[in-house]
């Protein structure tokens, strides 16, 4: 029995009526969402994929990005074994190639007239020193700028879901605590990528930054528009997933995390956070937010920064760029 579940525990909730014990099915119960279509990156294993079921059990279209189709058909297949009729979709795209993005987005765009949710959830953590295939230390490539550049390419496609639709789109960010080690100083793309000073706990930091204040730019931006869409980045809780991997590396490591683990969360408690704000009705018009345990909650002070949610914005813009096209939604 994990700590969330013990009776202290299940007092702690918010506004919402929801806690750190609540689960991603508690939190979406009585919500439909038949005529909804989202996509969830990461929903391989852990939160993701459990984003990812609960959004079929409820009714939604659920599209499954994944590194190969192979992994990605399996996760399909557990998924509609667990609900029948469940509505999921696999297709390719590595989050860490840009130009797997791209293409991505360009057949999605081809093959789907509607896109309610995005949830940018995948991740990796701590790994040892490597650049992408774009040149970009890779925790900050994936976490980061595969995510920028997707939700740029759907944007167009989310915007005219929701005028058509009269439903409100949604982006979700899954951020992290560890977003306060970043003095988010980290933007330049030397110091990103100069393994000399790479230490791999805060780069994964200075990437769960980012996810905290791209979700910031993007609500700014869509109410200076004034298009019906919201973002919001969140904090799960901690949940041992596969994320860990590069930290489960010797004897002593996995003796504390085995410790650690009847205090910590389970993977349908990890996701409820994510799967409230993406279907529940309370958060509808709630954007720019950070969230933990399904209620705001208060980011570190550098991320809560507009000007370096810009600074980022032309930053993150610039690596896609410089990475050819340039088809990026433009800050004015």
């Amino acid at each position: 029995m994990g700590l969330w579940t013990w009776p202290w525990a299940r007092r702690r909730q918010g506004p919402s009526g929801f806690g750190p014990a609540s689960t991603a099915e508690e939190v979406t119960a009585g919500v439909e969402a038949i005529h909804l279509t989202a996509i969830v990156t990461g929903a391989k294993n852990g939160i993701g994929r459990e984003t990812a079921r609960v959004l079929a059990l409820r009714g939604a279209e659920v599209i499954i990005p994944a590194r190969t189709m192979e992994s990605g058909i399996k996760v399909k297949e557990s998924i509609a074994e667990e609900i029948p009729g469940s509505k999921l979709h696999v297709m390719e795209m590595d989050l860490s190639s840009l130009n797997s993005v791209r293409r991505f987005a360009k057949a999605f765009n081809s093959s789907h007239s509607h896109l309610n949710i995005l949830i940018n959830n995948a991740g990796i953590m701590a790994c040892p020193f490597q650049l992408s295939k774009d040149g970009i230390e890779l925790q900050f490539a994936t976490n980061h700028v595969g995510h920028f550049l997707l939700t740029n390419l759907l944007l167009d496609k989310m915007k005219l879901t929701a005028r058509k639709t009269g439903v409100q789109g949604r982006i979700i960010n899954v951020s992290s605590v560890a977003h306060k080690r970043s003095d988010g100083s980290c933007f330049d793309l030397n110091k990103l990528n100069d393994k000399s000073r790479y230490k791999p706990f805060i780069a994964y930091s200075h990437s769960k930054l980012a996810n905290i204040l791209h979700a910031n730019e993007l609500a700014s931006f869509f109410q200076e528009e004034g298009c019906n869409l919201t973002a919001n980045s969140l904090h799960p809780g901690v949940i041992l997933t596969n994320i860990t991997r590069y930290v489960a590396t010797n004897s002593v490591v996995i003796s504390i995390l085995s410790v650690a683990n009847l205090f910590l969360k389970n993977t349908q408690q990890g996701a409820a956070t994510t799967c409230y704000l993406a279907l529940h009705p309370d958060v509808k018009d709630v954007s720019g937010k950070y969230f933990a345990d399904c209620k705001e909650a208060t980011p570190r002070p550098v991320a809560r920064d507009a000007e370096l949610a810009k600074r980022l914005w032309d930053f993150s813009e610039k690596l896609v760029d410089a990475n050819q096209h340039g088809e990026i939604n433009r800050r004015k």
